[in-house]
């Protein structure tokens, strides 16, 4: 019974109940692993560039009769040399980069703004890095039949509807345009049809935004369901950050040990210790040269006070017993501190009593 209680609670530390801690989001930032729909970067493009068809359509319009017009009526006219060939590649490259020029730039903007929008400044390498786990067969048969997988193929089935859906809606509206497109002038047609296209363009461009808004909702839950940490985990993570608690203790321990040591090698050179028989002890060493007050070069309670008071009778240092002002300076002066200017007078006189008893002896 105790087995299977302490496995079931083994079990139940490996679970991935806990949200993650910030230092777990910031390590996953760093690996390129945030949450993230490429639905929105595509969307903001198609919409950014069929915004740009729409207000500019006019100049594109020109571009493209130019070249038409230059085409049929200049360049075909002209001998085929090497030299007019060059002029006739450069004229029509100049053209082309006028045309695309915008249209690349824009998408390229939206992009940028898509990604920022979801993530931010974020530069990593690591997502592009070449990794042999991703070549393992059994992961990928995984991978194809996992729930992401079932997931993505709804995603595209909504998309190829919603584009469909807009497109033909589209066609329905301005059926009439279309069936007589053939009674048009070439210039008219093609208007129509760019038209068309823009329109149907916009369309479907918000319907995948709208697709891609939902689809940034389930990413960022996939995300947050991905990085999730175990109990077990999150223990981990804080004594990596904040250092093993039991050697955390050890050092502290380590540390006081070694005070402890250096404080009981000052006692054989004080002057005086004052003393509370059994529970206070404060070692005073004084020096005309180096000061105007005394020095507290030790002090402690209990067992402290009682090694403080052994190790001066072993080198002979005068002990002194006064209740009130051992406690008095044990609570307002520390180790290496001078006594405070209230407490000179009455130190003066032990001292002066100190050193009668030692020109006695």
């Amino acid at each position: 019974m105790k087995l299977l209680l302490s496995l079931d609670l083994q079990k139940f530390a490996g679970e991935k109940t806990e949200k993650a801690t910030p230092k777990k989001r910031q390590d996953s930032r760093k690996k390129g692993q945030v949450a993230k729909s490429q639905d929105v970067n595509t969307a903001f493009v198609l919409l950014a560039v069929f915004l740009f068809m729409l207000f500019a359509g006019s100049y594109l319009n020109d571009i493209i009769l130019y070249i038409f017009t230059h085409s049929f009526n200049d360049y075909m006219m002209m001998p085929l040399t090497e030299s007019n060939i060059q002029v006739i590649f450069l004229d029509i490259l100049k053209e082309l980069v006028l045309f695309l020029g915008p249209i690349m730039l824009i998408a390229m903007a939206a992009g940028v703004a898509g990604n920022f929008m979801q993530v931010g400044v974020l530069f990593s390498t690591e997502a592009i890095q070449p990794k042999l786990e991703k070549l393992d067969p059994i992961k990928g048969f995984k991978r194809i039949f996992s729930m992401r997988a079932i997931v993505e193929l709804l995603k595209s089935i909504l998309k190829i509807a919603f584009v469909g859906l807009a497109a033909f809606t589209i066609l329905w509206i301005r059926i009439d345009e279309i069936l007589i497109l053939s009674q048009k002038s070439v210039g008219a047609a093609l208007a129509t049809i760019a038209s068309l296209t823009v329109q149907m363009g916009l369309i479907a461009s918000a319907s995948l935004l709208f697709l891609s808004v939902l689809d940034y909702l389930y990413q960022k839950y996939d995300f947050e369901k991905n990085i999730r940490m175990s109990k077990q985990d999150v223990k981990d993570e804080y004594k990596n950050i904040e250092g093993d608690p039991l050697i955390k203790s050890k050092i502290k321990q380590r540390q006081r040990e070694m005070a402890m040591r250096r404080m009981m090698q000052e006692v054989p050179k004080a002057d005086v210790v004052i003393t509370n028989p059994t529970h206070y002890a404060i070692a005073l060493s004084y020096d005309e040269s180096k000061g105007d007050a005394p020095i507290v070069v030790a002090k402690g309670v209990d067992f402290v006070a009682q090694k403080i008071k052994l190790i001066a009778k072993e080198h002979e240092v005068i002990a002194v017993e006064n209740r009130p002002l051992v406690r008095a300076l044990y609570s307002q002066a520390d180790i290496g501190d001078a006594i405070p200017e209230e407490f000179f007078k009455a130190v003066a006189e032990i001292l002066a009593f100190v050193y009668r008893t030692k020109s006695k002896i």
